[in-house]
């Protein structure tokens, strides 16, 4: 499905390769409200870590057509912004070209078509990139971003990209539309629209105690970065223009983009894990289908495409379990919940695990795994001691090695199911007790389930103060730690999120005001706290202890999102959520339907929503820096204590 009115003028064929001592030259057109704009000036530029450069300029001609030729080097991402000659309002953009750096392939256009389309998937790809100064930051979440804007628009012809028409998206969920109502309204700012209309936009574009934005790229960026602002009043808006379909047809209730990945054998994912360039890793439960093991390990690369010849098979891997964890070296560790055992995978998808796994440590349907600061892999074993499916333990290999397996026991462990590391090296394991209901079975315990924290020193021993209990901390079963060594806990069965100190005490329980079944959690770069529902698909997410970068009045535990969350058509039954070096939000599609049990499709991402966060986790989140050429520490520069 296309944009209907993007008159581009496309050059009737690419000019041949030039010569390498030729500088390229960009061919483009510039239209609004779908005609051509004469006389529009246009720049063409270039951002990386170290900022943003002008690499040229031009005006376009009474057809909108221009074309620039720059003899500057260019950086990570290249992009041309146009504004009507004299007027500032309107502001279009495109993404023209990508770097070396990212995870995704490189790429630069000789044609470009730059419209109110192309303007709204550049800004919402490039949301955490995005300032007054223009698109800068670090590798490799800044190409990425980019590489993901052609999944939303082709810039060549400004029509809608391959994946968000594809059968998975297009009209199987609510993005092209919601892209087509968000150039809608930019349209409204054209050099022949009504003035008051373009004012009226920017002015409901305006943040909470913001500042009006200038013009219609700034006014895109606030909607990326507050999904909420007057959702309604800009409908109507749109309404008045008639330049894109489709558009919607109801008030959303948040400006947000989703789009679907459903590659082969990425079906029913556990939890997924982000490596360094930005591929997403994946544990999958069944095969297609069926509720056969699956014996594939899955990898996407960051615009959603398999790679590295996944899905792989090999290394004992037998049913995904909810775990996966990525090591210093890059190698992936994925437990193998049917073949009770744990598959290792180097960063290039080769086994590295015998054919039935490492079931070093007495495995018995392994579930969650992290890795800390010193390269140990830390293995939460779900029933223990295998014949009589005890309370459970913890199992780590000592710097990856299983021969050298460490058994810990006690401290309140009861069916461990998540591990995360914190800060000073201690292991924070949810104890996901059952009640005589089976893991990932049908019912859902009844009445008070309980459950507790158990937490792990770097000594491999419980702390004086495990386990942590509360009466919030029902059914526990993902859990993730803060900057501060905070940890977040979702209550499955009562509706709430648990914050925990480091020392262990209870420092919050916030309730979800709609029944979600929360399943799994992720910290962003702002310390946010972004919560998958399995009950009610959707996405919710709470202000976390860092309150400066919440909208004004929140406090720590206040709900960003609409009371039902972030939803999409494309989001099933959730059981994880990660979040990638762009601001990317992934979510794991465990279950479509929950009775009878079926597997659920692929995976879904949430465009430019959060603050980026380096990843793998390193192991406590930090945002990518620019003050240096490494935009991420190490795995193992986070102090122990």
């Amino acid at each position: 499905m296309a944009a209907s009115a993007t008159a581009a003028l496309v050059l009737a064929a690419l000019p041949a390769a030039p010569p390498p001592s030729t500088p390229p030259t960009l061919h483009g057109t510039v239209t609004s409200a779908g005609r051509p704009l004469p006389h529009a000036d246009v720049t063409l530029l270039t951002g990386d870590r170290l900022g943003v450069r002008n690499l040229g300029r031009a005006t376009t001609d009474a057809g909108g057509a221009f074309q620039i030729r720059s003899t500057q080097p260019t950086g990570s991402v290249l992009y041309v912004d146009a504004a009507p000659h004299g007027d500032r309002s309107l502001r279009l953009r495109s993404v023209v070209g990508i770097g070396p750096g990212g995870g995704a392939p490189q790429r630069r256009e000789s044609v470009v078509t730059v419209n109110e389309f192309t303007t709204v998937a550049a800004t919402y790809a490039l949301a955490q990139f995005t300032d007054q100064h223009g698109i800068a930051g670090p590798s490799p979440g800044l190409e990425n971003a980019a590489a993901t804007s052609y999944n939303l628009a082709d810039p060549a012809s400004g029509k809608p990209g391959k994946v968000v028409t594809d059968q998975n998206n297009g009209t199987s969920n609510e993005t092209l539309a919601t892209l087509g109502t968000l150039a809608d309204l930019v349209s409204l700012c054209a050099p022949e629209a009504d003035t008051g209309l373009c004012q009226e936009v920017l002015r409901l574009a305006t943040p909470q105690q913001g500042a009006t934005p200038a013009d219609t790229a700034q006014a895109v960026l606030n909607l990326a970065h507050n999904p909420r602002l007057a959702t309604g009043e800009l409908y109507a808006l749109a309404g008045r223009a008639h330049t894109y379909t489709p558009a919607l047809t109801a008030a959303p209730e948040a400006w947000v983009l989703a789009l679907h990945y459903t590659p082969p054998d990425v079906y029913a994912p556990g939890r997924m894990a982000v490596d360094a360039k930005g591929n997403v890793w994946a544990s999958n439960n069944w095969l297609p289908g069926t509720r056969n093991p699956s014996p594939y390990v899955t990898v996407q690369d960051p615009v959603g495409d398999p790679i590295l010849n996944s899905p792989i098979s090999g290394g004992g891997m037998k049913a995904g379990a909810w775990g996966i964890a990525i090591d210093h070296d890059g190698s992936v560790w994925v437990p193998s919940y049917g073949g009770d055992a744990m598959s290792k995978y180097s960063s290039t998808g080769k086994p590295l695990s015998p054919g039935t796994g490492f079931k070093n440590g007495d495995l018995n349907h392994p579930q969650g795994t992290a890795v800390d600061q010193k390269g140990n892999v830390w293995i939460a074993n779900f029933y223990g001691l295998k014949g009589n499916r005890g309370q459970g333990s913890v199992i780590v290999y000592p710097h990856g090695d299983p021969s050298k397996a460490i058994t810990i026991e006690g401290g309140g462990l009861d069916h461990p199911f998540s591990i995360q590391i914190d800060g000073f090296g201690r292991a924070w394991v949810t104890n996901a007790r059952l009640n005589g209901a089976r893991l990932l079975d049908t019912r859902v315990p009844e009445g008070h389930a309980g459950g507790s924290v158990t937490v792990i020193g770097p000594d491999f021993k419980p702390t004086s103060f495990s386990p942590v209990k509360d009466a919030s901390l029902d059914w526990p079963l993902g859990l993730a730690v803060d900057s501060k060594n905070n940890v977040w806990v979702p209550d499955f069965v009562s509706n709430s999120v648990t914050e925990i100190g480091p020392s262990g005490k209870i420092t919050g329980v916030y309730g979800l005001p709609t029944a979600i079944a929360p399943w799994s959690v992720a910290i962003d770069g702002s310390d946010r706290v972004w919560v998958a529902g399995f009950g009610a698909p959707s996405v919710s997410v709470l202000c976390g202890v860092n309150t400066s970068t919440c909208p004004p009045g929140s406090s720590t535990g206040s709900l960003l999102t609409p009371p039902n969350g972030y939803r999409s058509s494309s989001i099933q039954h959730l059981t994880a959520v990660q979040l990638d070096q762009s601001g990317n939000v992934w979510l794991a599609n465990n279950w479509s339907e929950v009775a009878p049990p079926t597997g659920g499709n692929g995976l879904v991402e949430l465009i430019g929503v959060a603050t980026p966060v380096c990843t793998p986790l390193t192991p406590v989140p930090s945002r990518p820096a620019t003050t240096s050429s490494t935009a991420c520490p190490s795995q193992t520069s986070t102090q122990i204590g």
